[in-house]
């Protein structure tokens, strides 16, 4: 599998424009400052292949230097989130490969985790119906969930008979619903409803099953409005601050928010609110 750790797409280097981005193994678009991706093989309900993890991953690192987007969402077409890997074209051909071939697979998946958690870009999951295995993982390191009532949300690794702690498991998603919590879906493989998702924090909103794209969209336009370098501080410090203790994080904080106070978007926000307007954030 020589195409794991390499960068096999044609993303830009340095800083760059994604709008024009066309991606291989899921749809991409770019619009009011938003980049949508859909996972796009609904007749399968969305699985992933090594080819679209990979994308994915390289994608994500992207982000990082895209001036054109300041809000991501990622959701499933076809009324379904995301089923975890392909069974045939994942599942199969690693029960085929050696130790070093497994490494190089789980150490890729789970560059897909950090890459999700390094863009500066809030990431917002808009999660319908099927949400399993890695679809699970893709929905729990994003920044912000949204669900509808039909959603089903399943870390089953288990039933294939492998553990729980795939790509971050064991130690973000307690993070979210508590250890018990954690624990029980990580042992039992079992299906999360949304309603549990929701009652214990995982999924931040349950909206009407029609609204989930245009509701998820909505929110990422929002955000993508607001002070884009503070947002991406806040998404950093968020993530910095999980192995600090709290005077430590309250000392990065402070010189986080020094920082801020530099950018243009504050003093913005200080001359509209002494002229009565609402401030036109620029992102710097």
């Amino acid at each position: 599998m020589k195409y794991l750790p390499g960068h096999p797409h044609q993303l830009p280097a340095g800083r760059s424009q994604l709008a024009d981005y066309e991606a291989t193994h899921f749809y991409f678009e770019v619009a009011d400052q938003v980049a949508t991706i859909i996972l796009n093989r609904p007749e399968r309900k969305n699985p992933l292949t090594f080819e679209s993890y990979a994308e994915l991953r390289d994608l994500f690192r992207a982000l990082a230097y895209a001036d054109d987007v300041k809000a991501v969402v990622l959701t499933g077409a076809g009324h379904n989130f995301c089923s975890g890997g392909d069974v045939h074209e994942i599942i199969g051909p690693l029960t085929e490969l050696d130790m070093p071939g497994l490494l190089a697979f789980t150490r890729m998946t789970g560059d897909l985790v950090k890459a999700i958690r390094a863009c500066p870009q809030p990431v917002i999951a808009a999660v319908d119906g099927v949400c399993a295995g890695a679809g699970a993982i893709l929905a729990m390191c994003s920044d912000i969930r949204f669900s509808t009532s039909r959603s089903k949300t399943a870390f089953l690794f288990t039933r294939v008979g492998l553990a729980g702690c795939d790509m971050g498991a064991c130690s973000i998603l307690p993070r979210l619903i508590g250890q018990g919590r954690a624990a029980d879906l990580l042992y039992s493989g079992r299906v999360m409803t949304a309603e549990e998702g929701e009652r214990w924090g995982f999924y931040n909103r349950l909206v009407p099953d029609d609204d989930l794209l245009i509701e998820a969209q909505g929110y990422a336009r929002m955000l993508a409005s607001g002070p884009a370098f503070a947002h991406s501080m806040t998404k950093n410090m968020l993530q910095q601050e999980w192995n600090m203790s709290i005077d430590q994080a309250i000392e990065a904080e402070a010189q986080a928010q020094a920082i801020c106070m530099m950018t243009n978007d504050f003093h913005r926000a200080y001359h509209a609110f002494v002229a009565k307007q609402k401030p036109e954030f620029e992102g710097d």
